[in-house]
């Protein structure tokens, strides 16, 4: 599915300052692999995401553990600096890609969430202020995988060196606000595709909604 410039051009929600990174470099072992191209009403997960990314910013780039990994035209593919680290390396290629076009900010995403809320990108970059993330939360837990960042390469880099995995424990490093959404039972915009029983659920969820 080509996911061309037009396309962003007459997005009306554009934000041309925050960048969007889709990490996608995950195994996906337990769906079996290859998660991205798991479809969703005929759509894989990745096409989706880049949907969403499209109609929010002008700039979008995905994060692979390899060029090999996924054949995709015209977006970017962000490689991995260093491999088996887990999803800090692509927030570390995130902030590289954000610092190659002067960008000081970069929202990253996981390809595995199809139901991401249309004001995520606002809403976090109103909350932000000086912090180093914004951080969503829904349902009491968590989501460093929808989370915005601001961009500092030296500390990520050093974080890294001296053995830090967690994205959580880097944004505690780097001062988070976490930023409330309210969700009905069943209907959590941060829900993630892990398995098989994710993405079953994930299509009953568009049938309802769809009714």
């Amino acid at each position: 599915m080509a996911h061309t410039s037009l396309e962003k051009s007459v997005a009306s929600k554009v934000d041309p300052t925050v960048p969007i990174v889709i990490a996608a470099g995950g195994n996906g072992s337990r769906i079996g692999g290859f998660k991205h191209a798991r479809l969703l009403a005929g759509q894989s997960l990745l096409d989706r995401a880049i949907d969403w990314a499209n109609t929010h910013a002008d700039r979008i780039a995905i994060a692979v553990r390899s060029v090999d990994q996924i054949a995709i035209a015209g977006i970017p593919l962000l490689t991995d600096e260093q491999v088996d680290i887990g999803p800090i390396s692509a927030l570390s290629s995130a902030f590289a890609f954000a610092a190659t076009h002067n960008h000081p900010r970069v929202l990253v995403i996981g390809c595995d969430m199809p139901f991401l809320p249309d004001d995520l990108l606002l809403r976090l970059k109103e909350a932000i202020g000086e912090s180093g993330c914004a951080m969503p939360v829904s349902a009491g837990k968590d989501h460093p995988m929808a989370a915005m960042w601001r961009v500092d390469r030296p500390v990520l880099k050093d974080y890294i060196a001296n053995g830090g995995r967690s994205l959580w424990s880097f944004a505690e490093a780097s001062g988070v606000v976490q930023v409330s959404w309210e969700s009905e039972p069943e209907q959590d915009p941060f829900a993630n595709i892990n398995d098989e029983t994710a993405l079953t659920e994930a299509r009953h969820r568009l049938k309802r909604r769809a009714r």
